[in-house]
């Protein structure tokens, strides 16, 4: 048998209604970057985190450098030198970066040569060392609540590295980056490689994949469908392995019909906490059957603009109307009840309520409304009944149907439930913003074509997204953002790549 660094033999995972891993076994060769591919929920997060000591299997046998092993806790795993960065960082906000790199495991002093204390200064030294070692470079003394994502992540590698780990799982890394920091990321995993670590990629995209990894494992529902060497596997054949079915990469978009005037945006400016412009005069309209994207690159004001619309964040001057009603100045319920739909960027802090169940979430928009509620009581039973109804037809999964409390689904899924329940509200304008974000490819692919099919029925589309391929592949109308101000709005049509590519760097018309 070959000598794998990381062998699962017959694993089996049960949670209450699913099973998240079934009969999986897989070996990873040490010094590989071996993927795990799989569509939301399929298993793969589950497995890994086996590995990694927070759940045991129910059945299986887990091996580490050729020894049996039978973690109780993640520190069992960390003592076998295995690190994970998780798709939500598990990082202090109020501590320095230095802080959460050594907790756990600070160097100490004695004060007086008789009082223990933590040597900041000697953590502070070690850990801009090891960052520049890696090319993973840092402020030890910045707070994790001050810096961005993309350092946030580099803190979460640092860990492990400081931790002497050799097996580094990485879960959905790129799921929150921009184009930009994926690339720079996949070099560190890269150099991470060159440096004799064995990195486990825990996926849904498979570009990222044939891009980096040496052997990708594919599930699906909870089964291991194939071992593929990613040189000779295919993009087609990986994505319908991925999904069960065969994906179809050919957008069918049928000729926009443009109605009337839904959303009309006026002189908008919008200030940040600290009175500072972040959307500067931007005008611009959206027709019935239309759909409008916004491309630009992260932080240029496209997400404040979303907000103003819908009445999260106030518009310091300028005008919004909705279908020729002004709504400056309205409440948030008031304008959704006015015809506007909102898929967020954060799922987790506007999308849902990650404490409530599943049928709660799906009937956030309806609960004031008959039948799900009648002089102030609320029919739970129409709530479940409604939940079932979406769960089918948007493919929810959950372990616990209606019931499932939403903060234990997978990031995708909960995605799912946003989108199905904005559209079933058909409204005159719908906002995505970042809304194929984390998803899967098969799960990409059915909100774009929820959204063109919101589109045909008529309804005012405002896009907002980071991908400039679904902006390409979506928009009738792109407006490019740079530093809040629309430098270009033109018809899709007339506009190519690298024309948008230009913009979006603040390269204006000659």
């Amino acid at each position: 048998m070959e000598n794998y660094i990381v062998e699962m033999r017959h694993i089996t995972k049960r949670f209450p209604g699913i099973i998240a891993n079934d009969d999986v076994s897989l070996g990873i060769r040490k010094g590989e970057v071996f993927a795990l591919l799989g569509e939301n929920g399929a298993g793969k997060s589950t497995l890994m985190s086996m590995l990694f000591g927070m759940y045991e299997p129910d059945l299986g046998e887990i091996y580490v450098k050729g020894k049996k092993v039978a973690f109780k806790s993640a520190n069992d795993a960390t003592a076998m030198n295995i690190g994970m960065v998780h798709q939500h960082f598990k990082l202090v906000d109020n501590y320095t970066i230095a802080e959460n790199i050594v907790l756990g495991m600070e160097p100490m002093k004695k004060r007086f040569g008789i009082f223990p204390s933590v040597d900041m200064k000697k953590a502070n030294r070690e850990i801009a060392q090891l960052s520049k070692e890696y090319g993973l470079e840092v402020n030890p003394t910045d707070l994790i609540q001050d810096v961005q994502v993309s350092v946030r992540q580099r803190v979460e590698i640092l860990k492990m590295l400081y931790r002497k780990a050799e097996i580094m799982i990485f879960d959905e890394p790129t799921a929150v980056l921009t184009p930009s920091e994926i690339d720079f990321l996949l070099k560190i995993i890269d150099g991470l490689r060159k440096a004799g670590k064995t990195i486990i990629l825990i996926t849904h995209k498979i570009e990222e994949i044939k891009q980096i990894a040496d052997r990708c494992a594919i599930l699906c529902r909870g089964r291991l469908i194939d071992i593929l060497d990613v040189r000779t596997a295919s993009v087609q054949e990986m994505a319908n392995m991925m999904v069960g079915r065969e994906v179809d990469f050919n957008r069918h978009k049928s000729a926009a019909h443009f109605g009337k005037n839904v959303l009309e945006v006026r002189g908008l400016t919008v200030l940040n906490e600290n009175r500072f412009p972040v959307v500067k005069g931007v005008s611009f309209t959206i027709r019935a059957g239309e759909i409008f994207a916004i491309a630009g690159v992260s932080g240029n004001g496209q997400t404040e603009i979303a907000d103003a619309v819908t009445g999260l964040a106030a518009a310091s001057e300028g005008q919004v109307f909705l279908n020729g009603q002004e709504i400056t100045r309205s409440t948030i319920r008031s304008r959704a009840q006015a015809g506007i739909s909102y898929i967020p960027e954060d799922r987790h802090s506007t999308g849902v309520v990650l404490d409530f169940s599943l049928s709660d979430n799906l009937t956030l928009r309806r609960y004031l409304k008959e039948p799900y509620s009648s002089h102030g009581i609320l029919n739970f039973a129409r709530f479940r009944e409604n939940a079932q109804e979406m769960i089918d037809r948007y493919d929810i999964r959950s372990g616990q149907g209606p019931q499932t409390i939403v903060r234990s689904m997978s990031g995708g899924n909960q995605q799912k439930a946003i989108v199905g329940r904005e559209i079933e509200e058909h409204s005159d304008l719908i906002i995505f913003v970042q809304p194929t974000r984390g998803l899967d490819i098969g799960a990409i692919e059915n909100i774009h074509n929820y959204i063109l099919q919101e589109r045909d029925r008529g309804a005012a589309i405002l896009l907002i997204s980071l991908e400039l391929n679904e902006v390409m592949e979506l928009a009738d109308t792109i407006g490019v953002i740079f530093s809040g101000e629309l430098l270009k709005i033109a018809p899709a049509q007339e506009m190519t790549r690298y024309e948008v590519g230009r913009y979006m760097m603040g390269v204006r018309e000659a």
